[in-house]
């Protein structure tokens, strides 16, 4: 039958039949995987959530990142930042290690700039004029007020070899005292760190143990706080607080916990003329289980039944004080 329909309604093939792609399709046809996690997924809602709060916390002080601190890829310890005219003029004053001093464009003079830059070009801190972005960027949005001082990563010493070098010295003659540790366990503020630090260089001390974890570290703020002594005092870091204070005691050395309810009062301490290594704990939890286990002695302070406890810093200093004084009375 002819077909006297609209010319063009009917449909020609010219193609022909297809043999197939030939494997050429199969990637995809492949699964793309499993689905990110939302606080992955850069436009979700969640991950701007996690973003602000991972910022919270770094700013938060105690916080294992510290003030300031920032971290790069895979965790790698990048340099802290101290922010705002009057703390970098300070940190300045106080001699912290400064790797460069950012200043923002066109930045309005006042004395504290001023003064920045002058001790900055004394001490050939190499001076960065920079745009406000990037300090924003640098400070995670802080208040900078246009000045920047950039913190080199504090190379901390392994508390073996520290305590180890230590003993052998004294053992050869080239150190006159015994030696004398402190250690910290669960003290997270850094001006406890500098304010211990500082005791320990003022009563001839040879060095502070910090554990990686849940600990202070040595940071802008510690720096200030030990006033220049960070620089004589070295700071050394132990994996496990417990293990380092087992190895401390197969070298020969005493550990001594410090505690309101010790078995030991200071003027009575018979080791302090011994190796000893002190150990403090945070003000309210005192000294944790393993580690006062792991003490030879636990040591009290005689203090006024008011007062419930000392501040860490404060009690290490009233310690060292006597250890020393007892050292020069031999």
């Amino acid at each position: 039958m002819a077909n006297n329909g609209r010319p063009g309604a009917i449909r020609k093939n010219k193609k022909g039949p297809t043999t197939g792609t030939g494997g050429h399709g199969r990637k995809a046809l492949e699964g793309k995987g499993p689905t990110p996690k939302a606080e992955d997924r850069t436009y979700h809602k969640a991950h701007k959530n996690k973003q602000l709060a991972e910022r919270a916390a770094a700013k938060r002080p105690g916080s294992p990142r510290g003030a300031g601190a920032r971290s790069g890829p895979k965790g790698r310890a990048m340099e802290e930042v101290v922010t705002g005219r009057n703390s970098v003029v300070e940190a300045l004053r106080a001699g912290i290690p400064a790797k460069a001093l950012h200043v923002a464009v066109r930045i309005e003079m006042d004395d504290r700039v001023k003064e920045s830059l002058k001790i900055a070009a004394e001490r050939g801190i190499p001076l960065l004029e920079t745009g406000k972005p990037e300090l924003d960027r640098m400070t995670d949005d802080a208040v900078h007020q246009g000045l920047v001082l950039q913190i080199p990563p504090y190379e901390y010493q392994d508390a073996y070899d520290l305590a180890e070098e230590t003993i052998e010295k004294w053992k050869k003659g080239h150190v006159s005292n015994a030696p004398l540790f402190v250690a910290l366990d669960g003290i997270t503020d850094p001006r406890n760190l500098g304010a211990i630090i500082r005791s320990v260089s003022a009563f001839s001390g040879h060095g502070v143990i910090v554990p990686e974890r849940r600990s202070v570290g040595v940071t802008a703020s510690a720096w200030k706080t030990s006033a220049g002594a960070a620089v004589r005092v070295p700071v050394a870091r132990a994996s496990n607080l417990n293990n380092a204070l087992k190895q401390f005691k197969g070298m020969g050395m005493f550990v001594l916990g410090l505690d309101g309810d010790g078995d030991v009062s200071l003027p009575d301490l018979s080791l302090a003329t011994e190796p000893v290594c002190i150990v403090v704990g945070s003000e309210g939890k005192g000294l944790s289980r393993l580690v006062r286990e792991n003490c030879d002695q636990i040591v009290s302070i005689p203090i006024d039944s008011a007062m419930e406890s000392l501040n860490a810093s404060m009690a290490v200093g009233i310690s060292l004080y006597e250890i020393s004084r007892q050292r020069a009375t031999k």
